[in-house]
């Protein structure tokens, strides 16, 4: 039984004319107030059916749940939801619908009812047009494909469609090719953008030829940068707890990487909504089926009128379509039969109706009835229910290729072997003859487009075009039968390389992001044009340059996997003529860069980083000798070899400043005050960092492709600030990081959040530290940077462990600790040990403490040591005097101030000098806290932050 809600009274009593709207009408029926006609005669309905009506007809498109209507159409009373399904029965059969393709009302399950179909407001047109005029759209969302301006005969589908995406989630959109998938997702997308407030986004799979890069497409498409091989599982973290609608179109070629994907997401993130379009089912859990039927087209020997004819879908799409093409005939009685029959033959299906419609100028509807008899052979078949009649899409494909001209036949073979959309200038290199003008493929790409066989998509000033999935595959089988698929390919090959060798060497421009999306617009069809040619003898020669090239574009866009398998296939086959020249440079470049990366901070990731830096150096590469040098020197101060710091960046800035460049310079800059740094020269530090920040901006406008790219000053700046003794300014400094400027660089990002925590951590605001943690934990883990997540448990720990919740921080620290010598990713080991340390020490056990502190500090000795050598010794001498052993600490006490203060470090000597006071205290030494007062005394601001208030405690005991 339902209840209904209190509050609303009976029908008798008005509750049912508190709708009142304007009249309505919706197909051949018009509503005006309780009266219900039909092509202007009345049609007879119960009052519980009519009040049903009215209320869905007020919410048409909306799903209305059962109780609202059951509380509506029998107020006050409790029924059985066996009667409001007896007057939806009713109401269907009186309306008609489910008989010759009628919508009206759909259930949604364990929801409610819709009311599909469309209404229009007002009173009914006395000459209705021959298909409705399309709803007035806002500005269509820049990410997502153009929407048609008018689709015909799927406007019953979308409300349904979307009903059952906001009731079931996962909902899978299945038909034959060519029958309007894409075209309704398309749709769909742009209607429900407002739904999801924006947060719609469309992948289109039908230019991906590898199935195992569906998680790594997805993972790009929702901005997730990330390093490993499989993403799945940084993109269901990213989902998890988010909102927004996911439409995969085109899976039916990588559907088991899709469909394993989609489950996950579907199981795990229970607000995202997933429409798959596809030729077949996805088959797992979830998934719902909506089935794309093809369009209603009029009966064959019903001798209709041309009107009623025009009454069908399939009718009013062709004549929109031929109209469109220029055709200007008007549809005749006599006609109707006709028409009725080449839809007939076209099956419903979409694009073969829009392919016939387009050459009704040229040939007629009578002759273009008799060629399709002649010419519309049944190859591709298509569900095994369909009928034998039935004519598939590759049956559509052959006959329309063969009512286009030789020429535009030839150009349409060879413009299949792009794998994403393409420019006039790729194909003019590609499908034009060799030694001829272009002028031939512009003129049959004009009629390709007009015929609907090729698209044209806008693209600022200019347009992209690409083929249909369907169209593609039929004309490469054109190609290979032709004989040209592997001169073709290679051609397209060279192309490819061309335009991505060009792409390097471009930078700068009044718009720099429109560049980098026309080079990652490329990114299909390099990765199409490197498997051919590597598994091809004809694309040998081409291997090594198209590797080289297509690198820098992997790089760019962050697929480090990608840029490591290739750059090393192609180094394996490096020959005499290619070795030291500038494509060996590039794959030892990028090969070194994504080994660090993706492959640990391995000896082969220096071997080629060297390698490429020799080449550069041998070729006066300066650009890329910086580069190199960067990464170079990003690799030792990752795996904690900082001797081999100032050397490199000292190599860098001299390059930089024979380039000339403002932002190359600033960029050097930048590394030499992280080098001094880390290498333990805070004073030089400071200096080259300070000179860096004066050009920040020109490094902000560098592009992924700059070699001086992602430098950021202000991060090594702030922990410097700190060391040399000016807390509040490092506090200045490191806020801007992790808020508004925050470094746009997925790495970056990460190392910005790092050294934050350090310099928080330093200043004893451990609630930062925890904020930073937690904010370092997400990105690293959206983002498959699995150091840095190690990095942020370390960080944590250290927080558990200055809280005084020691157990769980060592145990923390102990798990964190072994990856990162794993990775040799020894930048933030020495700090997480010393903390180690401490928390072991605070547990009672100092002989594992001491031991923890031997051997970092033998490890950092081994690498040249480093800035935080003074408080590694300070540490040792702190648990040596707790053992007792008074002499050694006062040892590790004096070479920890004597380096302290030859680093420059000032806040390193305070700690020292508290630590030493304490000692001399203990041993009765006469003024044990005249070199603290005097360390305190040259500080000037800072006084606030936890070192500088201990000291001032001590120093005040002391004077009480």
């Amino acid at each position: 039984m339902t209840e209904p809600p209190a509050g609303h009274g009976s029908p008798g009593n008005g509750a049912g004319a508190s709708l009142d709207f304007d009249a309505v009408s919706f197909g051949p029926f018009s509503l005006r107030s309780r009266l219900l006609e039909r092509d202007g005669a009345p049609v007879k309905l119960g009052s519980r059916a009519m009040d049903i009506l009215r209320l869905l007809l007020s919410r048409a498109g909306e799903v209305v749940p059962k109780n609202e209507i059951l509380s509506y159409a029998w107020s006050g009373l409790a029924v059985e939801d066996i009667s409001l399904r007896v007057h939806v029965a009713e109401l269907r059969k009186v309306l008609g619908d489910g008989k010759d393709g009628a919508r009206y009302i759909t259930n949604v399950p364990s929801r409610g009812y819709c009311f599909v179909a469309p209404v229009q407001r007002g009173e009914r047109n006395a000459a209705p047009a021959l298909a409705p005029r399309a709803p007035e759209r806002t500005a269509a969302p820049a990410a997502l494909p153009h929407r048609l301006d008018r689709m015909i005969g799927r406007d019953d589908v979308l409300p349904e469609l979307s009903a059952r995406l906001l009731s079931d989630r996962f909902v899978t959109l299945r038909g034959p090719g060519g029958i309007g998938k894409t075209t309704v997702a398309t749709a769909l997308a742009h209607d429900m953008w407002q739904a999801f407030e924006g947060h719609v986004h469309f992948l289109e799979f039908g230019p991906l030829k590898d199935a195992t890069l569906v998680a790594s497409t997805v993972a790009a498409a929702l901005g997730l940068v990330v390093h490993h091989d499989d993403p799945s599982g940084s993109i269901v973290n990213f989902l998890r707890g988010r909102r927004l609608l996911l439409i995969l179109d085109s899976c039916e070629h990588v559907i088991d990487e899709v469909a394993r994907l989609a489950e996950n997401i579907y199981r795990e993130a229970p607000d995202i909504a997933i429409l798959a379009t596809s030729r077949e089912s996805l088959l797992v859990e979830g998934e719902q089926i909506f089935e794309l039927v093809p369009l209603a087209g009029p009966p064959q020997g019903a001798r209709l009128s041309a009107g009623e004819v025009l009454d069908y879908p399939a009718a009013q799409l062709f004549i929109d379509r031929a109209a469109a093409a220029g055709h200007r005939g008007d549809i005749t009685d006599e006609d109707a039969d006709v028409l009725a029959e080449i839809c007939g033959k076209l099956d419903g299906i979409a694009l073969a109706i829009e392919l016939a419609a387009v050459r009704v100028g040229v040939y007629g509807l009578r002759e273009m009835a008799a060629l399709l008899d002649s010419r519309l052979k049944l190859e591709w078949r298509g569900r095994r229910t369909a009928p034998p009649r039935q004519q598939t899409l590759g049956a559509t494909l052959d006959w329309s290729f063969g009512l286009i001209g030789e020429s535009e036949r030839t150009v349409l073979q060879r413009l299949a072997i792009f794998a994403g959309p393409f420019t006039l200038k790729g194909a003019i290199a590609v499908a034009a003859e060799e030694g001829t003008p272009g002028d031939r493929v512009v003129d049959a790409l004009e009629q390709l487009v007009a015929k609907s066989l090729v698209s044209a998509q806008p693209d600022g000033a200019s347009r992209r075009y690409r083929l249909l999935d369907a169209t593609r595959a039929y004309a490469m089988q054109k190609l290979v039968d032709a004989g040209e698929a592997a001169a073709i390919a290679r051609r397209h090959t060279a192309y490819v390389q061309r335009t991505l060798e060009a792409g390097m060497a471009e930078q700068g421009g009044d718009d720099p992001a429109s560049r980098l999306q026309a080079r990652a617009s490329l990114l299909a069809d390099a990765r199409a044009a490197l498997e051919w040619s590597f598994a091809n003898h004809d694309g040998a020669a081409l291997r090594v340059p198209l590797a080289g090239s297509a690198a820098r574009l992997f790089v760019e866009l962050n697929l480090l996997n990608e840029a490591r398998i290739w750059s090393g296939r192609a180094l394996a086959m490096l020959d005499d003529a290619n070795q030291g020249g500038k494509w060996e440079l590039e794959l030892q470049s990028t090969l070194g860069h994504a080994f660090m990366f993706t492959e640990r901070n391995s000896e082969q990731a220096e071997a080629a980083l060297r390698r490429g830096l020799e080449i550069a150096e041998a070729l006066d590469d300066h650009a890329n000798a910086f580069r190199l040098l960067s990464r170079l020197n990003m690799f030792y101060r990752r795996t904690g070899d900082y001797r081999h710091l100032v050397p490199t960046a000292r190599q860098a800035e001299r390059i930089a400043r024979q380039i000339g460049d403002t932002a190359g310079i600033a960029g050097s800059k930048a590394l030499l005050g992280v080098s001094y740094h880390l290498a333990g020269d805070q004073a030089e530090a400071l200096a080259h960092l300070d000179e860096g920040v004066r050009d920040d901006a020109a490094l902000r406008g560098t592009e992924p492709g700059h070699f001086a790219y992602s430098r950021t000053p202000q991060i090594p700046l702030a922990r410097v600030l700190w060391l040399r003794g000016f807390p509040d300014r490092a506090l200045d400094c490191v806020r801007p990081l992790v808020g508004a400027a925050a470094p746009r660089d997925v790495v970056m990002h990460c190392i910005a959040l790092c050294w934050s925590s350090s310099v928080f951590g330093w200043v004893g605001d451990w609630a930062a530290v925890e904020t930073m943690t937690g904010r370092l934990a997400t990105h690293a883990n959206l983002h498959g940077l699995a150091p840095y997540e190690a990095v942020a448990t370390g960080f944590r720990a250290q927080t558990m462990i200055a809280r005084g919740e020691l157990a769980g921080g060592v145990d923390l620290l102990r798990s964190a600790l072994p990856r990162l010598h794993a990775d040799r990713y020894e930048l933030y080991a020495s700090a997480f040990a010393a903390d180690l340390s401490q928390g072991l020490a605070a547990l009672g056990r100092l002989t594992e403490g001491l031991q923890v502190l031997h051997e970092t500090i033998a490890r950092v000795e081994l690498g040249g040591g480093g800035f935080d050598m003074p408080e590694l010794l300070r540490r040792r001498g702190d648990l040596e005097a707790r053992t007792g052993d008074l002499g050694a600490a006062e040892a590790s006490f004096a070479a920890s101030l004597a380096l302290a203060e030859q680093q420059g470090a000032l806040s390193w000597l305070l700690r020292t000098e508290m630590s030493l006071a304490a000692l001399r205290l203990r041993q009765g030494i006469k003024n044990p806290l005249d070199d603290l007062a005097a360390t305190y005394a040259r500080f000037s601001e800072g006084f606030e932050t936890a070192d500088l208030k201990a000291a001032r405690l001590v120093l005040d005991e002391a004077s009480a």
